[in-house]
């Protein structure tokens, strides 16, 4: 089978690998759509990611679905969930598998990820597809768990305003959640203008280019009356993080989604104590998938309009290129 790893910055190597074998209670799974993520362009960029680093040439990719070739659920399509949390440990008990200390995650770490032909994956981690999804959608489920989790994050409520900074795919589906969970009004902020485009066809009532931060923020404030209730930060960049707070209202939540390149987030320490504001930082999803399933399956949350370009493996390189660009929204990859 074809794989491919990231042997260091910017140095993706395609392989000729043999078939994987499942254990006990493990699927065997052709891979039929890879997303491309934000954390996976810091591994391609920086071999690493937050304090994590290249420890051996490594498969990416932990956006994904599949057929099952072998296994309990053989011949079934499945979106695969990559967390692999351990179970057993007091944080899984307390419900909580997405902070597990032994938690194994796909293309982070030691443990590969999806950029290959065939996956070995735990039965566990598998969710059966309705007919009417594709495997694109499949694989969109993963970013769409992360906006879950965000908002659930940011205890919305009908009637409650907020603000996305941030507009690349999962700002968007953070945006169309919040939407769905009864806000009444949402203010979308990014640089790019055809992510700003995509904000107002999910329903942004404002959008904002947020070329300049002091500016961004009085342009949010000036549509509410003391601030947002919630505002969501899905760049990356701290002055994403800077706005976002500056935009909330005292007593609001600002959620925190973006990973930042440099491994720091800093802001006025002044200006989120005065607003007593309550900051929470978004460790991927948990306990998602079947949401994430029903709301794509009933319409209520579009994933699909969200993947802009396609490409197989072997056009790797240009796939990669394409993402780190920002062109379009969502790339694919087919192995």
């Amino acid at each position: 089978m074809k794989a491919l790893r990231l042997h260091g910055a910017r140095n993706l190597q395609l392989h000729d690998e043999p078939r994987p074998v499942p254990r006990l209670e493990e699927s065997l799974l052709q891979i039929k759509a890879v997303g491309i993520c934000g954390s996976d362009l810091h591994w391609f960029e920086e071999a690493g990611i937050g304090d994590e680093v290249l420890k051996r040439p490594i498969a990416l990719g932990h956006e994904f679905a599949g057929v099952v070739e072998s296994g309990a659920l053989s011949g079934k399509r499945v979106a695969i969930d990559p967390a692999i949390p351990c179970d057993h440990c007091a944080l899984c008990k307390e419900g909580k598998p997405n902070l597990c200390l032994d938690l194994m995650f796909a293309g982070h770490g030691l443990h590969d990820g999806a950029l290959r032909q065939l996956i070995i994956w735990p039965d566990k981690c598998l969710f059966p597809l309705p007919d009417a999804m594709t495997y694109e959608d499949g694989a969109m489920l993963e970013p769409l768990g992360v906006a879950l989790h965000a908002v659930d994050l940011g205890h919305l409520k009908p009637g409650m305003t907020v603000s996305v900074h941030g507009c690349g795919p999962i700002g968007l589906l953070i945006l169309q959640v919040a939407q769905l969970s009864g806000a009444t009004k949402i203010i979308a902020t990014d640089k790019l203008e055809h992510r700003l485009n995509a904000a107002r066809r999910f329903g942004a009532a404002e959008v904002v280019r947020a070329d300049d931060t002091s500016a961004e923020s009085q342009e949010v404030l000036k549509e509410t009356d003391y601030g947002v209730d919630v505002a969501f930060e899905a760049a990356g960049e701290n002055p994403a993080v800077v706005a976002a707070i500056n935009s909330v209202k005292p007593g609001g939540r600002v959620i925190l989604v973006g990973i930042p390149a440099d491994d720091r987030t800093t802001f006025q320490a002044s200006v989120a104590r005065r607003k007593g504001a309550t900051i929470s930082l978004v460790r991927r999803m948990k306990h998602t998938y079947p949401r994430a399933i029903r709301l794509v399956q009933q319409g209520l949350i579009d994933v699909r309009s969200l993947v802009t370009h396609r490409f197989s493996l072997d056009e790797f390189e240009v796939a990669f290129s394409t993402a780190r660009k920002r062109e379009g929204l969502k790339v694919i990859i087919k192995p």
